[in-house]
């Protein structure tokens, strides 16, 4: 299974919406938001996408509530099932306890991925491109003996994609 995770949009739909189309152009089945949504339309965009999707409140996504019922926001940490894995999500990174197969987290607009034991850890950097000039989001594929995270990269004012894959064995 292929899942889209982005996190970190902000007020920059333009750019959510790019990223969200590639990742569907790459085959992703479900998408996860890692928190600081804030913009409405990031969440319309996700819906319109056609695919299963959650989202975490950030600390920047208050507002957002009353959508609550709406779309898939979720509080954190939150706990669910995909492809015979179990997810924690959220997007402060305050509970990185290895309590779940993999731990996806937002916040700190810096991609990172760590397989330690047997959980992943998974932050898919910024899509707003407020650190550096850089949009970014990742690709979690789950195989039947890897998990396979694809951390992709644009650079602002272009239009190309750069991957770097990441092979776990588990």
């Amino acid at each position: 299974m292929k899942i889209g995770v982005i996190s970190d949009t902000h007020s920059k739909v333009g750019k959510a919406k790019k990223v969200i189309e590639f990742l569907l152009r790459e085959g992703a089945e479900f998408f996860i938001h890692a928190g600081d949504i804030v913009e409405v339309e990031v969440l319309d965009l996700l819906e319109q996408s056609g695919k299963k999707y959650v989202a975490v409140y950030g600390n920047n996504d208050a507002h957002l509530a009353e959508y609550h019922n709406k779309y898939n926001l979720v509080q954190e940490p939150n706990y669910f099932k995909l492809s015979n894995l179990k997810f924690k999500l959220m997007h402060l990174p305050f509970y990185m306890t290895p309590d779940a197969d993999v731990v996806i987290s937002g916040h700190t607009h810096t991609f990172h991925s760590e397989y330690k034991g047997d959980t992943l850890f998974l932050n898919p950097g910024e899509v707003c491109a407020r650190s550096k000039p850089i949009s970014e989001c990742a690709m979690l594929d789950v195989k039947e003996h890897n998990l396979i995270v694809t951390h992709f990269t644009r650079e602002s004012k272009t239009e190309e994609f750069i991957p770097k894959v990441i092979n776990y064995a588990r």
